[in-house]
């Protein structure tokens, strides 16, 4: 067995490594959510950005739920693998931005010193659409949220997202301690203006005198960030040994691509993330828009009809031509529905996601892609569906997506096969209907979900309903044929 991970001493000379000294920085950011796609992006780009400028930016890594991510990294001394993917090869590369890795369920005390720590001047964030607890009515919390119920129940032990940072705020404000920057890296629109929201309605609740403090003082850059990140399989580990000749426990592969805008507002500075080709602008939204509807529109759309016709991973659903076409024809739709985007060329990008799709090296899988689409639907499909029902678009693409993700939240395959839904709203879907008709009708219900420009539109309901019947009836192969003859035509 192969030496674990723990030093750059002695590695190939293909692999790359830090090139700063690791021990004469320290750490001014804090992260949470530890997972694959931080350590394949942020991390990525605050690794760059101490070699290219150095300063104290390294990263106090922290997993909220599971303490996986800290177990690996810590024997690691932070060290991982990151591989890289492309259609001209693989690459490895020793990431070392990350300091320490803790986990809040045993390192609790450890995690809300880091967050109060004068040194800490921003806390990132990639937790997930769900993992936030935002009413996506109110754009206020979600009282049902399990953290948000814990916080606001005892707002000293705080367990979730907004719970930690407001009480990490309040903590600095009374030791006279300026306030992080609040960084999210998420798939939310307009995800800074939504994170403040979420704190200013929870410190109304829980820490009233906190909220003018947090309203006027602390920063929320908005951000949008592109990386494809598969989920690390027994492979991953396999490769990463064999490049480097060190089993690493917390490698990530990845694609060659990456891509980061962000809303440049840091008050109390910032890593040089430029060095890794991060993009500060003065609004972040038209990207956001572009990425939402096109990259993750297509993604889901292609995950809830391609794990339905029995593909396991995207690069098995680019080699079925009915469902590239229909990729291409969501593409096109969701371009048509977005302004211009500074610097893009929206022909160009779509051409490029299809290339990324097809990359024959990364084992993405549908069922990955699939997850939480409660939480994905309404930003990815129904935003678009909504802006191409006002300029007069044909709504197809967007009816087709939405059927194939309310046949996917039935939760069994056609051969009736079951499969765990994994979405935080799987109770709410859940319904005894059977028919296109009840289920949609069910589904439209469900506050929050669905906007009502589309729930109040007879065409869309009829389209979503007449798309839905069929797949019910006659299977998604027989759909997917002639949806994509359509798309050709």
């Amino acid at each position: 067995m192969s030496p674990r991970l723990a030093t750059t001493d002695g590695l190939p000379e293909t692999v790359a490594r830090p090139r700063y000294d690791r021990d004469t920085h320290g750490v001014g950011i804090v992260h949470l959510g530890l997972g694959a796609f931080h350590k394949a992006h942020q991390a990525v780009a605050t690794d760059d950005a101490l070699a290219a400028a150095g300063g104290d930016w390294r990263i106090a890594g922290v997993s909220l739920r599971s303490t996986a991510p800290s177990e690996e990294l810590t024997p690691q001394n932070g060290l991982y693998t990151l591989i890289e993917r492309g259609r001209d090869g693989t690459r490895a590369r020793v990431v070392g931005a990350i300091a320490r890795a803790l986990a809040l369920r045993t390192d609790r005390q450890a995690v809300l010193d880091v967050l109060c720590a004068p040194e800490t001047r921003i806390v990132s964030l990639t937790v997930t659409e769900k993992g936030y607890g935002v009413d996506r009515a109110s754009g206020g919390v979600d009282l049902a949220h399990p953290a948000i119920q814990s916080d606001l129940a005892a707002p000293d032990a705080p367990q979730g997202v907004a719970g930690l940072l407001v009480w990490a705020l309040g903590r600095r404000r009374a030791a006279g301690v300026a306030p992080f920057t609040v960084l999210c890296c998420d798939n939310l629109p307009e995800n800074g203006h939504v994170l403040r929201g979420l704190l200013l309605d929870f410190a109304a609740r829980a820490a009233p005198d906190l909220k003018d403090f947090i309203a006027s003082e602390v920063a929320f850059p908005s951000t949008m960030v592109d990386r494809i990140t598969p989920a690390r399989g027994a492979e991953t580990l396999a490769l990463a040994e064999a490049l480097t000749g060190r089993r690493d426990e917390a490698a990530v592969e990845t694609e060659t691509f990456t891509q980061w805008v962000i809303e440049d507002r840091f008050p109390t500075g910032r890593p040089a993330w430029e060095a890794s080709g991060a993009i500060f602008v003065t609004d972040v939204r038209p990207y956001e828009d572009m990425k939402l509807r096109m990259l993750n529109g297509a993604h889901s759309m292609l995950a809830y009809s391609g794990f339905l016709a029995g593909h396991a991973h995207v690069r098995d659903v680019m080699r079925d031509e009915a469902l590239v076409a229909l990729i291409r024809r969501h593409l096109s739709a969701a371009a048509a529905t977005l302004a211009p985007v500074p610097g893009v060329d929206l022909a160009g990008y779509a051409e490029d996601l299809i290339e990324r799709f097809a990359n024959p090296h990364l084992a993405h899988q549908t069922y990955q892609i699939a997850m939480d689409g409660s939480q994905k639907m309404p930003q990815r499909i129904f935003a678009p569906a909504v802006e191409a029902m006002r300029r007069g678009q044909s709504l197809e693409p967007f009816a087709f997506a939405a059927a194939a993700w309310l046949r996917y939240t039935l939760g069994r395959a056609e051969d009736g096969t079951a499969y765990d839904l994994r979405d935080p709203r799987a109770a709410a879907l859940a319904t005894d209907r059977a028919d296109a008709e009840g289920i949609v009708r069910h589904v439209e219900a469900i506050p929050g979900l669905i906007p009502p420009e589309l729930t109040a539109d007879a065409a869309w309901h009829g389209m979503v309903v007449a798309k839905l019947s069929r797949i019910l009836q006659d299977g998604i192969r027989a759909v997917l044929v002639d949806e994509a003859g359509s798309a050709r035509s």
